[in-house]
């Protein structure tokens, strides 16, 4: 079994996935948050950045694009086969709403000739790089998945992961496995799994359910318990000490990195949206968290939390 590491907008940076691959081995992959490229920027700035092959020794990353046009797709795959990677990930499953109404992530599959035409234009060239797809199942109703799925199985897309949600959907409500069934029963392509598993029992089960397919993809659930794929492997479920060391070393990279402390705390506080939930009894210290408008608050907040709340038990965490 395989199991990635999904991209977090804001949260798994190259400073983010360092660490956690030093301290929580067994990801077998990690995909950066995705770099939006355009036709006169195809990878600059803070995506250059965090794709830097320096920023990400001995890690195993795997970059994502976000584009609807392969005239910036093509120059920013080029760039990254350039500098050592196999394989780029094309986003199409963001739901977002500035993203949306560009037509980019899932507003892209409102538009199956055009997606037709940019995959045509993408698998015609000679880029040397392996290209993967993210995607959801429709925009607007599931009923618009067999006509998107259609269109990638016309080509040779590396592999195709499938959040089966629609973007109306965001991130609630059960995840339609209706739609991926759907797809290991009419693909050839790889697939890979991606939504709700915040447990390594709930990969397990998914691996029961659907023996053909051996690859899955964690975000939120990865993010609460930074021990999950150490889990599903057989190894020792996450302890509060280990996650308190996580905390304590990421602190202080975010601020060896980022000026003042206002951005430290943007990181961190986003970060115990998800781990929160990972405590019993922690209603006051994450409301001391979130308050905090300096590092020596959120400090003292945090490591009040961590002595005073325990881990909720069984390893689940993250919850809808």
């Amino acid at each position: 079994m395989t199991i990635s590491f999904a991209p977090l907008e804001g949260i798994t940076g190259y400073i983010f996935r360092n660490l956690h691959h030093e301290m929580f081995p067994g990801a077998d992959s990690y995909y950066t948050p995705f770099w939006a490229s355009t036709v006169d920027s195809p990878l600059a700035g803070r995506g250059l950045s965090d794709m830097l092959p320096e920023n990400n020794q001995d890690i195993p990353v795997i970059p994502q694009l976000l584009t609807n046009q392969a005239a910036a797709f093509l120059p920013a795959a080029r760039m990254l086969r350039d500098m050592g990677y196999e394989e780029v990930n094309l986003n199409l499953g963001c739901p977002s709403g500035t993203v949306f109404s560009k037509k980019k992530g899932s507003g892209f599959l409102t538009q199956p000739q055009e997606m037709d035409r940019f995959f045509h234009e993408v698998f015609s060239a000679d880029l040397g790089i392996k290209v993967s797809v993210k995607t959801r199942v429709g925009a607007d109703s599931p009923e618009e998945w067999a006509d998107i799925l259609a269109v990638y199985d016309r080509y040779p897309i590396h592999e195709l992961t499938i959040h089966p949600r629609i973007r109306k959907d965001f991130y609630k409500g059960e995840v339609r496995m209706e739609t991926f069934r759907y797809a290991a029963e009419h693909t050839g392509l790889p697939l890979c799994y991606n939504g709700d598993l915040n447990s390594a029992q709930d990969c397990r089960d998914f691996f029961v359910a659907f023996p053909s397919v051996t690859h899955v993809m964690a975000g939120r659930g990865f993010v609460a318990n930074p021990a999950l794929a150490r889990e599903l492997k057989g190894g020792p479920a996450l302890n509060k000490a280990e996650l308190q060391t996580f905390h304590d070393r990421l602190v202080a990279a975010y601020q060896e990195t980022l000026f003042g402390d206002r951005p430290v705390l943007g990181k961190m506080k986003e970060l115990w949206f998800y781990m929160g939930v990972m405590f019993q009894g922690a209603d006051k210290p994450l409301k001391a968290i979130r308050k905090a408008k300096s590092l020596s608050d959120y400090s003292f907040a945090a490591q009040a939390l961590f002595r005073d709340c325990d881990l909720i038990p069984g390893g689940k965490f993250y919850q809808d």
